[in-house]
């Protein structure tokens, strides 16, 4: 078990269908945050890829490559009808369901986009997401210091960047059948004073992404600094 039943609490413990039950027509980070993650998707995604964006929105970041399907995922359906990437969409509480209604070994990749730290029993997701994931395919998991904090789990909201880089990377190395996950990180360059004044902010960019293991095994994990 990765977490403790206190780390699992969120401030509000109402329904979270009626939390996103309006829909949030906004991105919750800064442009320079989508551009990284639009070029991470770039570089890990192949055209003719089945997509599985889990807990998505009216917008994935994808990029401008052909893929063969792409599925969404969200708590808002009036949001992933406007979402124009996706090919077909359901909605499900992963808190109460975790279960995807999905095949096995059905997508070359899983995308899940600042997000995961709403997560209550990562443990039960992720075994879903391997278990979707053809053997190779990749799972991104990406986040910034950005949440609703009323609705993130203790253990995400009490911590820093560093332990939810450390926290993610749990949940790949506890589920059994992925491979060693990478991490990739741009802090912000900004000054710290000009932060501290909330001039020329940018959002930080941290992802953590791992693959389904092959029949050739695992291989060794890395770490990325993008400039």
């Amino acid at each position: 078990m990765i977490l403790s039943p206190s780390q699992r609490q969120k401030l509000d413990s109402s329904d979270d269908q009626l939390f996103y039950d309006y829909p949030r027509f906004v991105t919750h980070v800064d442009d320079g945050f989508i551009d990284q993650l639009t070029q991470l998707y770039g570089t890990l995604l192949q055209p003719n890829d089945r997509v599985l964006d889990l807990m998505s929105s009216w917008v994935s970041h994808l990029p401008d490559f052909a893929f063969r399907e792409v599925v969404g995922h969200g708590m808002n359906a009036a949001e992933l009808a406007k979402n124009r990437r996706l090919d077909r969409y359901f909605v499900q509480n992963l808190n109460t369901d975790p279960k995807l209604p999905l095949a096995d070994q059905s997508f070359e990749a899983v995308l899940v986009a600042v997000s995961v730290q709403y997560l209550q029993y990562p443990e039960a997701v992720f075994a879903e997401i391997q278990r979707v994931l053809t053997p190779g395919g990749i799972c991104i998991v990406s986040f910034s210091n950005r949440m609703f904090y009323q609705k993130a789990i203790a253990a995400w909201r009490d911590s820093t960047d560093t332990d939810h880089l450390q926290l993610v990377q749990h949940y790949f190395q506890q589920t059994p059948g992925f491979d060693k996950p990478t991490v990739v990180t741009q802090r912000s360059d900004q000054p710290l004073l000009l932060q501290m004044l909330g001039l020329g902010h940018r959002d930080p960019f941290y992802a953590v992404y791992a693959r389904r293991q092959s029949l050739g095994g695992g291989v060794e994990e890395s770490q990325q600094l993008l400039t």
